[in-house]
């Protein structure tokens, strides 16, 4: 005899008809006893199932405690009210029931964004954006060459643009926003953001009657590279601050759960080939997971940096891919070859240190678990050595903590001729913030 599965919430009146006629056909059959062990299994089988419902709802919940940033307040997303589309990725942003500029001055900048947009169309008009209008699940197509595109054109029609491996344009429009903040006198200003998937965020800076917000403007593009607006939001800004170095650091009044403490921007030009050096060699290392940035080595003793997670992201630095396992397991031959070719170790010091089991000839995966808010490096001076190998000044930037130079990084690579390196050393000075604890192995 079998049963329609149903939910905890109650049954259909079909598994209720068929459950009725069930037990009819048992009263007939087998009396009363088995009716009543019925009942029990039903009623068990109800219990397990809110049980069950239970169990799963809690597991979906993350809780993290939260952090304040002076007088502000963490809030989650449903606490949210929004003027914009549920649809919107921006419906996430802290929102403010009231906003410091007028509707017609709303209207104005929507209608600068959008004629923004139409100037830049041609570069969208033969680009994918699938659902465009659901920021989190769309699939783009738009390239770095055309984020970049996008932002230079926008920045030749005298706008503050920006993306993620571009220098902002027109910078000193911040600068003299800045400038009128600390001086107590009404401003505005309007960066434009390209995304990683083509969707353009326009965000305004108003400071007004001594207060702060942005007024953000989110662009989505329709086919044939039509530009509509996809939504607003207006936030309250408990902070900001600009930098000596040249970052825009801004706190938002209310902090979204499991979103990082302070947004920013670089708006001061970082040299091509600084940045480049970063890209090549600093962006894919942690400063918070494993050892490489925050301890002071060299060839005499890198086994004092070896750990079993560190290889994810050499692995990532030298395929430019994910890391995929099978049965949390790396092949020896694999780990290896890539260790040894990007830190000075030998296949023993790697045996001894990253989880090396015989038996099965490989090297037990160990995941690197997500932290929150963590700091990264940029390249801002190198030296070109006479044996081949350079040597990166790396600042760590932590946004998220207001510091734009919280320690200093002296790395030595050596490049090699295939397009691999080797990293040969690293040391590290304290300088506005306490360096990030050593991490430690947590192996499965």
């Amino acid at each position: 005899m079998a049963y329609t599965t149903f939910d905890s919430g109650g049954m259909g009146r079909i598994v209720r008809r068929r459950i009725m006629e069930d037990v009819k056909w048992l009263l007939k059959r087998c009396g009363f006893l088995i009716l009543i062990l019925l009942i029990v299994v039903i009623a068990g089988m109800i219990c397990w199932g809110r049980l069950h419902t239970e169990e799963k709802k809690v597991a979906e919940e993350v809780w993290e405690p939260p952090v304040e940033i002076e007088d502000s307040e963490t809030v989650t997303e449903e606490e949210n009210d929004t003027e914009t589309s549920i649809d919107s990725a921006y419906w996430f942003i802290p929102q403010s029931s009231d906003c410091l500029i007028s509707e017609e001055e709303k209207e104005q900048l929507q209608n600068m964004v959008l004629s923004a947009a139409e100037s830049v169309k041609e570069i969208y008009k033969d680009v994918i954006i699938t659902d465009a209008a659901n920021y989190s699940s769309g699939v783009s197509e738009f390239t770095s060459e055309q984020r970049k595109e996008v932002a230079e054109q926008l920045g030749k029609a005298g706008l503050v643009s920006t993306e993620e491996d571009t220098n902002m344009q027109n910078h000193e429009k911040i600068e003299t926003f800045y400038a009128d903040y600390l001086n107590g006198q009404d401003s505005m200003v309007t960066v434009f953001e390209v995304h990683r998937d083509g969707l353009i965020g326009a965000v305004t800076f108003i400071y007004r009657k001594e207060q702060l917000q942005t007024y953000y403007i989110g662009v989505r593009w329709n086919e044939g590279g039509m530009p509509e607006i996809q939504g607003t939001s207006v936030s309250n800004v408990a902070e900001i601050k600009l930098t000596e170095k040249g970052y825009f650091i801004y706190a938002y009044e209310y902090v979204i759960a499991h979103a990082s403490l302070r947004q920013y921007w670089r708006i001061e030009p970082l040299p091509e080939d600084c940045r480049k050096l970063t890209q090549e060699y600093i962006s894919g290392l942690s400063y918070v997971n494993y050892n490489v940035l925050v301890k002071n080595w060299d060839s005499s003793n890198v086994e004092d940096i070896l750990m079993p997670c560190m290889y994810e992201d050499i692995y990532r630095i030298y395929t430019g891919e994910n890391l995929k396992t099978e049965n949390w397991k790396i092949p020896a031959e694999e780990y290896e070859r890539i260790m040894t070719t990007y830190f000075p170790v030998s296949v023993e010091q790697l045996r001894e240190h990253c989880g090396y089991d015989k038996d099965s000839n490989s090297y037990e995966y160990e995941m690197i678990y997500a932290s929150p808010y963590p700091p990264f490096g940029e390249v801002v001076d190198y030296t070109e050595n006479a044996d081949g190998t350079l040597t990166l000044i790396v600042d760590g930037v932590w946004p998220d903590y207001n510091s734009d130079l919280a320690f200093r990084n002296t790395v030595v690579v050596q490049p090699f001729e295939d397009g691999t390196f080797r990293y040969l050393s690293n040391s590290i000075e304290q300088i506005e913030l306490e360096l990030p604890p050593i991490a430690k192995s947590q192996q499965r």
